[in-house]
């Protein structure tokens, strides 16, 4: 008979139960994430300044700069190039 028992191990039933308490609390925290991000930006309007000096061909990021987003950024957004406006 195995008698070497730990009071902290994890197998069986108790690991699972912990791992899936783990899992559920991870989704729990991103999906809370996803729709306070989702609800911030669904209040920003955007406007396109210049339509036709954009090109289809060029550098990475280069168009962003005609387009004009009214709010502020979200989730700390530092690498595109919209100009932010407050309302």
């Amino acid at each position: 008979m195995n008698e070497n028992r730990s009071l902290f191990s994890l197998h069986g039933l108790t690991g699972f139960f912990i791992a899936v308490a783990l899992l559920l609390s991870i989704l729990a925290l991103l999906v809370t994430a996803a729709i306070k991000t989702q609800q911030a930006t669904a209040q920003q309007a955007y406007e396109i300044k210049n339509p036709q000096e954009i090109k289809k061909f060029g550098p990475d990021r280069s168009n962003e700069t005609h387009v004009v987003v009214y709010g502020t950024p979200v989730g700390g957004d530092k690498m595109h190039k919209y100009q932010f406006v407050n309302k």
